[in-house]
């Protein structure tokens, strides 16, 4: 979610599913799961999920906007991510658009995402795909882009309600284009990014089968959301927030 070059980031044994409809048909994503929940999970129903995405650890409100800075070896670009006052419908859920512009240090659009969340009344946040294009030299590719229940693609958990040390779920799910996991490491983790000093962050290790080698880690403020992402295994991209301003 929100990461140039990647898919815009389970349950073993696991009962008292959070979600009505939910089958068996998902595959499970290591390592542990979340208690009550199947992730991903094959069906949707929008009684169980609720209009405002809330969660203080990814609070999609219309109007919320993050700038971050990449630096890699490709050089510096700019992530701008704005939660959008529209919404899509996917297998009957209202979904949150989140728009997400990358571009370089020249101001040209290296990808333009929309992505689409959803929030269930448990206060976990669902990520339901995305409509992405990437530009190179002229050319562009939407590859990548893929939509909860259409070509067997499901959706994935983007935030848990209560994260703990241990959970692990996929964060999307269609075979050989999304695969995205992630397993969280820590609940007080400290950052300094030029928005600010955080202290009791939620850390998150999150990997792909897809480029195997690849690790990233993830650190989210309360009430502010992703405040920096670091390749630390296949890359060398630092990510960090620049600014955030809350509707």
């Amino acid at each position: 979610m929100w990461t140039r070059g990647r898919s815009s980031v389970v349950a073993i044994g696991l009962t008292g599913l959070a979600l009505s409809g939910c089958g068996s048909a998902s595959e499970p994503s290591p390592p542990t799961g979340v208690d009550g929940l199947e992730i991903p999970t094959p069906s949707l129903s929008a009684a169980d999920f609720v209009s405002r995405i809330d969660n203080p650890l990814l609070p999609l409100v219309p109007g919320n906007t993050w700038v971050y800075r990449a630096t890699s070896e490709d050089g510096e670009e700019t992530i701008t991510v704005t939660v959008l006052d529209e919404t899509r419908r996917i297998g009957g859920v209202t979904a949150t658009v989140v728009h997400d512009v990358v571009t370089d240090a020249e101001g040209e659009v290296l990808e333009d995402t929309r992505d689409w969340f959803a929030q269930d009344t448990e206060g976990n946040v669902w990520y339901l795909g995305e409509a992405t294009t990437e530009y190179d030299d002229g050319r562009s590719s939407t590859e990548g882009s893929w939509e909860a229940g259409v070509d067997g693609a499901e959706a994935g958990l983007a935030m848990a309600a209560a994260p703990r040390v241990g959970d692990g779920y996929r964060m999307e799910y269609l075979r050989g284009e999304a695969e995205d996991q992630a397993a969280v490491l820590s609940l007080d983790a400290t950052a300094i990014v030029p928005f600010g000093e955080f202290t009791g962050l939620l850390e998150t290790e999150d990997t792909t089968p897809l480029e195997p080698g690849l690790v990233e880690r993830k650190l989210y403020a309360k009430d502010v959301g992703l405040i920096r992402e670091e390749t630390i295994s296949g890359g060398e991209e630092v990510v960090v927030l620049v600014s955030f301003e809350q509707k």
